[in-house]
């Protein structure tokens, strides 16, 4: 079995495309296509269907990821084992929040980048519940997750504690109470968010049902809106903070519902911990001082 072969359905897998997997490698689809149809041909089986979107795994396809995953890790291993070399090196597949990158994660990124400069980072972003579900299915080595998610194929490390408050921009502010939240709109991040999820369990709490739900993609559309004076949004503290100093609108309401969540990185228990990855953990641990 050609190992290469493995490296690019993996890449297929992650991207959930020929396209993507050509652009990350940098190869012609032709030449991606072909590697697929060797598989396929050594397993005699179906690995991908194929769709207008993209492609998506077969359940034979899913089995030879998880398969690959192991064998390449182990490959990785037995190479750094081996090896004389001590230079911390190789690839990182991370995935993260949107509001862990506006905060906390660029301290940490520039900060290992310096440390092991040969390690290549690959970073990907996702909702808590997308990020879980893509280390489970080894499609990430690792990532940042909103509060604790227990598994027992995971291993979860403590990066950060933040509090969770409830904002709206000023004018809407003025004289809202609790039971006016009925006619407001939240806006949220898709389904998976973790915070998400802390805001709609309080409002669940006090009996109170919003108007509208409006789901955005990315961090600055939803802060933009709400300083626009859309409808409420709950984000950490130390977010709007900076988000205030930057001359958004923002007012924080009902401060005794302040809400507490931890960030978590999970990485499988499974997985082979490389020397990258380990020296990532190390700075993960040491979160609250970056």
């Amino acid at each position: 079995m050609d190992l290469l072969n493995l490296e690019i359905f993996q890449s297929v897998a992650r991207n959930q495309s020929i396209s993507g997997a050509a652009k990350e490698l940098q190869y012609a689809q032709s030449n991606i296509t072909t590697r697929i149809q060797q598989l396929e041909a050594e397993f005699e089986t179906t690995l991908l269907y194929r769709h207008n979107r993209g492609v998506t795994l077969t359940d034979k396809g899913h089995t030879l990821l998880a398969y690959s995953e192991r064998i390449l890790s182990l490959i990785e291993e037995m190479n750094n084992e081996v090896t004389d070399s001590q230079t911390i090196k190789g690839k990182l597949n991370i995935g993260y929040i949107e509001t862990t990158a506006a905060i906390r994660l660029p301290k940490l990124i520039s900060k290992f980048h310096k440390s092991f400069p040969k390690v290549e980072l690959a970073l990907t972003s996702g909702v808590s519940e997308g990020n879980f579900n893509a280390v489970l299915q080894h499609e990430l080595d690792g990532a940042f997750i909103a509060d604790a998610i227990y598994h027992d194929d995971l291993i979860q490390t403590k990066f950060v504690d933040e509090e969770l408050i409830l904002i709206t921009n000023t004018q809407v502010a003025q004289g809202i109470t609790l039971d006016k939240l009925n006619n407001c709109t939240i806006l949220v991040f898709h389904k998976g968010c973790a915070y998400r999820k802390k805001l709609e369990d309080f409002l669940h709490s006090q009996w109170i049902v919003p108007k509208k739900t409006m789901e955005f993609g990315s961090l600055d559309a939803i802060m933009g809106c709400v300083s626009a004076g859309l409808g409420v949004t709950m984000m950490p503290r130390s977010l709007v903070k900076r988000y205030i100093l930057n001359g958004s609108d923002l007012q924080h309401i009902f401060p005794k519902f302040n809400v507490n969540v931890t960030t978590m990185f999970i990485h499988r228990k499974d997985k082979y911990i490389s020397p990258a990855l380990s020296k990532l953990l190390d700075m993960i641990k040491k979160g609250s001082s970056l």
